[in-house]
């Protein structure tokens, strides 16, 4: 089983707490070259939502969405947030017990939502379908929690996302270690989730990364379970190879590819 759908390694190394997941929400928020920033994009998506709406986190995280916007929640939304890790949930509660919306946290597996049909009038998925090892079993799972006129938003990445960083891995690895072949990307999702959802649309959100800080960049790279394969000798040479580019061009450009479906049941 890949490491991205070991829900084991998920739970007890990769997400046991916030430690990785902050240094890529870190990156990503210092050195995005796209001012209006991820999560405010994704919030512009929700922001047609009917008044009461209830809604359905499936992997929370750190709780960043409703962080970074909260300002902007309504009121009267009934917001319940999920995650299969322990740590990611204890992080979420404390980055959001601010708020005082009395949020429910409550552990979940997206294979088997243990809410009764037709609870909310929203699911969110946020960049954490291509973690699900049976997708097929969660997407039915989430159709059926969801109303009728329910909706599902799923972020996710494209087949071109961090491509610099693949490519530097595998040249430091020898091969040995490259890109991962993610189930569940923006190239073949739709495919997916018009078995479960009768329509569903696709918008990109543009971005790129220049990065400027060595430190931040492997903390980067060190924190993704793609590579926890990689030596200590490799990351040092990755760390050697990268600075040179940094000194001789004063940044470090990545590409990214991101994304969301809106799929209606």
């Amino acid at each position: 089983m890949s490491s991205l759908t070991d829900q084991d390694y998920l739970t007890q190394s990769q997400y046991k707490n916030s430690s990785n997941l902050d240094a890529r929400i870190a990156i990503h928020k210092r050195f995005s070259t796209n001012p209006y920033g991820w999560t405010n994009w994704v919030f512009d998506q929700l922001a047609g939502l009917p008044a009461g709406s209830n809604i359905l986190e499936l992997g929370c995280g750190t709780g960043e969405l409703w962080k970074e916007c909260a300002d902007r929640i309504p009121e009267n939304w009934a917001l319940t947030l999920t995650d299969l890790s322990d740590g990611m949930l204890d992080a979420a509660w404390r980055n959001l017990i601010f708020l005082k919306r009395g949020i429910k946290f409550e552990k979940v597996d997206a294979q088997s939502i243990p809410y009764s049909d037709k609870t909310f009038d929203v699911v969110i998925a946020n960049h954490m379908l291509y973690h699900v090892p049976d997708r097929k079993k969660a997407l039915a799972e989430i159709r059926r929690v969801l109303k009728d006129d329910g909706v599902l938003f799923a972020t996710t990445v494209g087949e071109t996302h961090l491509h610099e960083v693949y490519k530097w891995i595998s040249h430091v690895s020898g091969g040995t270690q490259g890109m991962f072949l993610l189930q569940f990307t923006l190239e073949n999702g739709k495919e997916q989730l018009r078995d479960y959802f009768s329509h569903v649309e696709l918008s990109r959100y543009l971005d790129s990364l220049r990065v400027t800080d060595m430190e931040v960049l492997m903390a980067y790279v060190r924190s993704m379970g793609s590579f926890k394969g990689l030596s200590e000798d490799e990351f040092c040479k990755l760390e050697r190879d990268l600075t040179e580019i940094m000194e001789k061009n004063g940044e470090i450009m990545i590409s990214k590819d991101s994304g969301l479906f809106k799929a209606l049941k």
